[in-house]
């Protein structure tokens, strides 16, 4: 499998190329912002996008979505319960005295345990509420990845003071649809670095103990 890994935006957000070596069919996760970049990616791969996908509605991580699909007809997903903030990312990023374009309508919602195919390869949704209330981690079980967007970072957990936050719901996810995962499982978060299931089982101070 194609996996690469662009970094976008002022906030620096970590956004994914996903694309199957046969087909060259592809996914495009969380183009946050840059999308010229993100496109040139996608084009240096051969590769035919078939999905946009966000983990999340949060402004950082969708600001992309209009030139992404424009660009590639490909169709944009989000879970159902962050459509809301989809809608206010343009305000929201005022808010904090950044600019981001309007996103496009979702043509799909992500459900939890549902399967997101392209070419050869799969990714399960796990619906991860927390951070957001429509948060959802990508797991891709045959190649023992995990995009786990603002859920889960390394030694870290995505913040739960925004409205429509819960930590208690975020540590539930967490512990019920993340940590189930095998330890060797790599975590690719929405910003910083990777990491395991294992490593953060013992050293995220959120989880460990």
């Amino acid at each position: 499998m194609i996996f690469d890994t662009v970094v976008v935006g002022p906030l620096g957000v970590n956004c994914f190329i996903l694309g199957c070596e046969e087909s060259r069919e592809g996914v495009v996760v969380d183009p946050g912002a840059d999308a010229e970049r993100i496109l040139e990616r996608v084009r240096s791969r051969g590769l035919d996008i078939r999905y946009v996908v966000n983990t999340h509605g949060h402004f950082d991580h969708v600001g992309g979505n209009r030139r992404l699909v424009a660009a590639t007809g490909a169709k944009l997903l989000i879970h159902r319960d962050d459509v809301p903030l989809l809608g206010r990312a343009v305000e929201v990023a005022a808010n904090y005295g950044l600019t981001t374009e309007r996103s496009p309508e979702p043509d799909l919602f992500l459900e939890d345990g549902a399967v997101l195919s392209f070419g050869s390869c799969a990714m399960e949704i796990l619906h991860t509420p927390g951070h957001t209330p429509g948060g959802c981690c990508l797991s891709l079980a045959t190649e023992a990845k995990v995009i786990t967007g603002d859920t889960l970072f390394a030694e870290s957990v995505g913040r739960t003071d925004f409205p429509g936050s819960s930590h208690e719901a975020l540590m539930a996810s967490i512990q019920t649809k993340l940590l189930p995962l095998p330890d060797a499982t790599q975590v690719f978060p929405g910003h910083g670095p990777s990491t395991t299931i294992g490593r953060e089982r013992l050293y995220n101070p959120y989880i460990a103990g």
